[in-house]
């Protein structure tokens, strides 16, 4: 009678295990593609043409379709195993996303994603520097953004329990005017636009704006990047670093971003851009860490020129009063004269550009 039991448990036991299986072997499997460019190249220049080839391996079932999309946006779909997508046309500087979503007919779907990057067409100009003038700078500003309006010089400075915004004279340093920011916040850069100054802190996510005759603050916004460095505007748009090779392009009422682009150059992104500065048409920025600055094409994200500063740092250097990194950068808007200085720098300075051969 045992015997007879275990026969039946054996044999039931079977019986399922091969349903089981059965049933495993027959489950949909999911569509997997091949995504590939050509030419194949490890960076695009900026204005090369590329087509995205997609094949669809079914392995069992219909296919339903496939969607493309770059950056997160669809492109094109087809029902066939096989298609392309041409660009005729890369304009976009920096690293870009493909994503293809293959769906069979019982539903059961597939991702595949692959990446291309996209770099400058054009190798900067470099440039040095000729120190016009030295003006005095105040050894205790911790200088994140410079700005001149009607003829007149502003600063704002960083460090928790420091920070703040300032009007100056020129010639002495005397602060005319100031605004001591709370505590809490660490201060950097500002831009003036519609009578009004604008200011970003470091790791808040807060901005400020202030009136630009008293100095009162009228507003804050916030934005959603971990930290805030540099600030621009052109005539339109606020022009917001991170400390990455992003700028990003905000709405001075909505504070919205309307736009990010990349700034790149003939090699690869551009990052740590920092103070920044916007003239006649064309960005200046300061890399953060080091003696050089970049002007970059706001339209596409392009750097036109890279400008090395060396040498103002060691010519400063004191022992007994330690100074930080090159920061803070203006350029007249009637003389075009340009001026440049830095965290706790005794000096601020007039420079001409001197372009290498």
């Amino acid at each position: 009678m045992k015997f007879r039991i275990f026969l039946v448990v054996l044999v039931s036991s079977f019986f399922v295990g091969f349903i089981s299986c059965s049933n495993k072997s027959q489950r949909s499997r999911k569509p997997v593609a091949k995504i590939t460019m050509q030419p194949k190249k490890n960076q695009y220049e900026f204005g090369d043409s590329m087509t995205i080839s997609v094949v669809v391996k079914n392995k069992d079932g219909a296919l339903k379709d496939s969607k493309l999309y770059i950056n997160n946006e669809l492109v094109t779909s087809s029902d066939e195993l096989e298609f392309s997508y041409s660009i005729a046309n890369l304009n976009v500087l920096g690293k870009h996303s493909i994503k293809v979503l293959s769906t069979k007919t019982d539903g059961v779907e597939g991702v595949t994603f692959q990446s291309y990057e996209v770099v400058s067409d054009i190798k900067p100009e470099q440039y040095g520097y000729e120190v016009v003038n030295t003006y005095p700078h105040n050894v205790e500003h911790f200088t994140q953004g410079l700005e001149i309006h009607n003829n007149k010089f502003y600063e704002s400075t960083g460090e928790k329990g420091k920070s703040g915004i300032y009007q100056f004279d020129l010639n002495s340093g005397n602060i005319l005017k100031s605004f001591k920011m709370e505590d809490e916040y660490f201060g950097e850069g500002i831009t003036i636009f519609n009578n009004k100054i604008y200011q970003l802190t470091y790791k808040a996510q807060k901005g400020f704006v202030y009136d630009l005759n008293s100095f009162a603050r009228i507003d804050s916004f916030t934005f959603d990047t971990p930290e805030g460095w540099g600030l621009a505007h052109n005539g339109t748009h606020l022009i917001k670093t991170d400390g990455s090779e992003f700028l990003h392009f905000i709405d001075p009422e909505s504070y919205q971003v309307v736009k990010k682009i990349q700034v790149y150059d003939d090699k690869g992104p551009v990052k740590f851009l920092n103070e920044l500065e916007f003239y006649e048409g064309e960005l200046y920025a300061n890399i953060w860490t080091t003696n050089n600055a970049v002007k970059i094409d706001p339209n596409t994200g392009k750097v036109l020129a890279k400008i090395n500063f060396e040498g103002l740092l060691s010519v400063l250097y004191n022992p007994d009063k330690p100074i930080d990194v090159l920061n803070g950068i203006a350029i007249h808007p009637d003389n075009g004269k340009m001026y440049i200085t830095g965290k706790l720098w005794p000096h601020l300075y007039e420079v001409k550009l001197i372009k290498k051969e």
